[in-house]
C-alpha cells in the first residue's frame, strides 16, 4: 500500500499505478497501457503476465530483443502488426503471436480499432522493471524523445537481458558508459526520484495465479 500522497502522485505522473495484484504502466505519448503481474508456473519459474492495449494505428515499442524470454500472446480485439526477425505478420482478433528469445521484433496496432491483447513472458527475468524504467523516461519527456542520460541508464543496467536494436549493440557498449559518466558528473543520478531510477522500478507483484 502506498501511504504517501506525494509518492502516489509521482507514480501517476510517471504513468505507473499500483493495486494489490498488478502494476499498470502507461505511455502518455502513444496511449499504450500494460498491466503486469508475476506468477509462478507449475515448474516453479516466475512468469510475467501482460495485458495491454494500444490505440488505433499507434506504434508500440521500437525494434528490440529479449535475450532470455519467450513472449507469446493472444489478440483479444483489434489487429496486431508485428515484425519478427525479417518477417512481417498481421494477427487478427482471436489469433496469437510468439516471439522467441533472442529474436528481434516490434509490434503496432495495424487497424482502426483499439488493440487489446494478453500474454506472458517466460521467464519474467527483469522485463517488468525494464518496462517501468523505459515508460518513466518516455513519460518525463514533453515530446516523447527520451533524455539520453536517463534512457542510457535504463538500457545499460539491463544490457544483459534487454536490447533496443538502434543504435547497434556494439556502439551502445562504447557510448553508454561515456554518457553515464557525464551524467554522474552533471548530477543527473542524484537521489532516487529521477526518471527511470532503479528505486522507482521495483517490478510487478508476485501473485497467486488464481487471482490474476
Amino acid at each position: 500500500m502506498i501511504k504517501s500522497q506525494g509518492v502516489f502522485s509521482e507514480l501517476i505522473r510517471q504513468g505507473r499505478t499500483i493495486v494489490d495484484n498488478f502494476v499498470t504502466i502507461r505511455n502518455r505519448h502513444t496511449g499504450e497501457i500494460l498491466r503486469l503481474s508475476r506468477v509462478r508456473d507449475a515448474q516453479g519459474q516466475i512468469v510475467l503476465n501482460l495485458d495491454g492495449s494500444l490505440p488505433p494505428r499507434a506504434s508500440g515499442p521500437p525494434l528490440h530483443v529479449h535475450f532470455h524470454q519467450l513472449e507469446e500472446g493472444k489478440v483479444k480485439s483489434g489487429t496486431l502488426g508485428a515484425q519478427v526477425g525479417k518477417e512481417k505478420i498481421v494477427v487478427p482478433a482471436g489469433g496469437a503471436a510468439v516471439f522467441a528469445a533472442g529474436t528481434r521484433h516490434n509490434w503496432w496496432n495495424a487497424g482502426d480499432d483499439l488493440l487489446e491483447f494478453s500474454g506472458h513472458a517466460i521467464p519474467a527475468v527483469d522485463l517488468d522493471r525494464y518496462l517501468q524504467g523505459v515508460f518513466a523516461v518516455l513519460n518525463a519527456s514533453p515530446n516523447g524523445r527520451p533524455s539520453i542520460f536517463y534512457i542510457a541508464h535504463v538500457l545499460w543496467r539491463h544490457r544483459n537481458s534487454q536490447l533496443i536494436a538502434t543504435p547497434p549493440q556494439a556502439i551502445q557498449r562504447i557510448v553508454f558508459p561515456v554518457i553515464l559518466f557525464i551524467g554522474r558528473v552533471l548530477g543527473k543520478y542524484r537521489g532516487s526520484s529521477w526518471p527511470g531510477s532503479p528505486e522507482s522500478c521495483p517490478g510487478a507483484p508476485l501473485v497467486d495465479a488464481a487471482n490474476v
